[in-house]
């Protein structure tokens, strides 16, 4: 095995790596913040990756078609949350409802099952032709760029009262609700964000890639929860609110990282969803086992 090559495609994982780090920022949102185990994701990370192409192959300018993307990722979040909190569907089925409708509904836009972006005009291959960058670097300016303007969004935005009563309905719904606000939109607002910014992930993935596919989106949710596990693993929890989200956006680069290098050891690619969920279910161990080692220390202490 060359290491050449292993630094290759390690460095070719990283731009990856901050492009899908918009999509676990949004499934942080939702799974973490708004405490809503969300499966719409599935589906508006592909929603976001076909309207963009189709919008694109249609001639509209690259930057304009992920702003539409966006607010089609806003509009399934929305969806979701009304069947959530109207319709008083429960969470899990209230985001697998959407997530499988979005799937016809990605066909039906795109007119078929993928769409190639080759010869048309992206974000990536417009920021290529103002500075003398490859595809790869293009990519990872233009991903961070956006991680960094949305991370400090973010930041302020869950500062304000709005985003406060988010935060508060994630912690203790119950209590929100005593105090008089109206819970139902708050979780409508978080689903509306996060889902918003998983379709901006998609978008800007499928402009990197080159196509958009409708099953772009399949493991969406599994590989957003490994990416901010592995942030708050190996980052941990403390300090403020904007370093959770830098550790989750870190969490996806590593997570491309780890893929990349297992692909280089020789892995087939129909694997990797199988070393997703056994990452993901190690990630969550690794807490409790650390717990179970502490506990007989501790105990030790206390006699």
């Amino acid at each position: 095995m060359d290491l050449m090559s292993l630094v290759s495609a390690v460095g070719a994982s990283i731009p990856q790596g901050v492009l899908w780090g918009i999509m676990c920022l949004g499934v942080y949102i939702t799974f973490k913040v708004l405490d809503f185990a969300d499966m719409t994701v599935d589906g508006s990370f592909a929603l976001g990756g076909s309207v963009s192409a189709v919008l694109i192959v249609n001639g509209a300018p690259p930057l304009f078609t992920v702003l539409v993307a966006t607010l089609a990722g806003m509009l399934a979040g929305v969806i979701t949350g009304v069947l959530n909190t109207k319709l008083k569907i429960p969470a899990i089925l209230a985001g697998i409802l959407p997530m499988i409708a979005l799937y016809s509904i990605n066909i039906r836009i795109m007119d078929k099952s993928n769409i190639p972006l080759l010869g048309e005009d992206t974000v990536m291959t417009q920021l290529s032709k103002l500075l003398p960058l490859s595809q790869n670097i293009s990519s990872l300016v233009v991903g961070v760029v956006f991680c960094v303007g949305l991370m400090a969004f973010l930041y302020w935005f869950f500062g304000t009262e709005l985003g406060s009563a988010i935060r508060a309905t994630g912690n203790n719904e119950q209590m929100v609700r005593a105090l008089g606000a109206n819970t139902d939109m708050m979780k409508i607002f978080g689903l509306l964000i996060g889902n918003g910014l998983v379709a901006m992930s998609g978008a800007l993935v499928s402009q990197s890639q080159g196509f958009a596919d409708v099953s772009m989106g399949v493991g969406t949710i599994v590989i957003g929860l490994a990416s901010v596990i592995i942030g708050e693993v190996i980052f941990g929890r403390r300090f403020s609110f904007l370093y959770k989200l830098f550790s989750v956006v870190m969490g996806s680069i590593i997570y491309r990282m780890v893929i990349a290098v297992v692909l280089w050891l020789g892995m087939k690619s129909t694997d990797l969803k199988l070393l997703t969920a056994v990452i993901v279910a190690a990630a969550l161990s690794i807490p409790v086992i650390k717990d179970s080692l502490l506990k007989p220390n501790k105990i030790k202490k206390a006699a």
